[in-house]
């Protein structure tokens, strides 16, 4: 990360200045925290639709690790682990509702703020840092042990809309990611990773509606390949 990607990131936010977009970088291959997270554009709150099914599940996994809870435990007609699966992987709205009624709104406030993240589930809002944050915690192994780490990424991969940061990455480099899409907001959340070398990208965007969607899908793809193209 350097003056040149620097210069690149701000040069697409400044020809896209009509939506609001958040970026926020991290660096990860030397065990990187949230103090080097790399901000660009609006650093303040976004409506964090479904990338904040991250933060639910992690807190669902750490009541697991801590003897609390069991991804064998009932939760609406199937199991905890089934309700964990389709939240990530096919953002299931009515699985995301279980989890955080399994975990507790408090708690899950409280769990948030244990990873320095000031997170309210009835406003779902979260800064672009500190969905970078959590993502990287997640990656770098310091969130959750390593099967359950093992398993959030896996459902992380070959999601149900692959559309944003991994269409725009070239080949060989793995992406782990959570999308969000809720009227004006379009985001997405991803650890980009090759040989070694990992890097936390979350892109959050709002704009009118749905109806410029197709725009704001471009400006992610040339964030994303601006970012993978200078560090990779």
């Amino acid at each position: 990360m350097d003056a040149a990607l620097d210069a690149r990131i701000q040069a697409i936010l400044a020809a896209n200045s009509q939506y609001q977009i958040g970026v926020a970088l991290v660096g990860l291959s030397q065990g990187a925290g949230s103090a080097d997270v790399h901000e660009y554009g609006v650093r303040e709150k976004f409506v964090a639709a479904s990338t904040a099914k991250v933060l639910a599940a992690a807190a669902y996994y750490h009541l697991v690790e801590t003897g609390a809870a069991s991804l064998d435990d009932p939760l609406g007609s199937y199991t905890a682990g089934f309700q964990l699966r389709e939240m990530i992987q096919q953002s299931d709205n009515d699985s995301w509702s279980l989890i955080m009624d399994a975990v507790g709104h408090e708690e899950l406030t409280e769990y948030a703020a244990s990873l320095g993240v000031s997170y309210d589930p009835e406003t779902n809002t979260l800064t672009p840092a500190e969905m970078a944050t959590i993502v990287s915690r997640l990656y770098s192994g310091t969130l959750l042990n390593a099967d359950h780490t093992a398993e959030l990424l896996s459902y992380m991969q070959d999601t149900n809309y692959e559309t944003l940061i991994p269409a725009a990455v070239p080949d060989g480099i793995t992406v782990f990611h959570k999308y969000g899409l809720l009227g004006g907001e379009l985001h997405d959340a991803g650890i980009l990773a090759r040989d070694g070398t990992a890097y936390a990208l979350v892109i959050y965007t709002k704009g009118k509606d749905l109806s410029d969607v197709p725009e704001r899908t471009e400006v992610i793809h040339q964030l994303t390949q601006a970012v993978a193209g200078a560090v990779f």
